[in-house]
């Protein structure tokens, strides 16, 4: 298929040149799915799972749950901080006011 680009305006060239753009993206991707199925069809003949040969099934690492309110506000009882992380601003402004750590704890 020839194109003769001498005889195309700007406007012609440009859509050209997108559509060519798009279709160079629909090739990769096509040989990238087909890569991919390759990959797929030579684990499972050795008799594993993807996840396996790439180290996704073991898990990364130590998690923490949500953490426990351990301080709570004496100005506002609705607002609580575990301990971990940043101190909220009631917090210091508490510190500030003269109170103590042991004075917000819960409990």
């Amino acid at each position: 298929m020839a194109v003769d680009l001498k005889s195309m305006n700007h406007n012609q060239l440009g859509d050209l040149i997108e559509r060519a753009k798009a279709r160079q993206e629909e090739l990769v991707k096509e040989k990238a799915a087909k890569l991919r199925e390759k990959i797929n069809a030579m684990v499972r003949a050795e008799g594993f799972g993807l996840d396996e040969v790439l180290g996704r099934s073991a898990p990364r690492g130590k998690t923490r749950g949500k953490a426990k309110a351990k301080f709570r506000n004496p100005d506002d009882p609705n607002q609580t901080w575990s301990g971990r992380g940043k101190r909220p601003n009631w917090f210091h402004a508490a510190l500030a006011s003269g109170k103590s750590e042991n004075d917000l704890l819960i409990g």
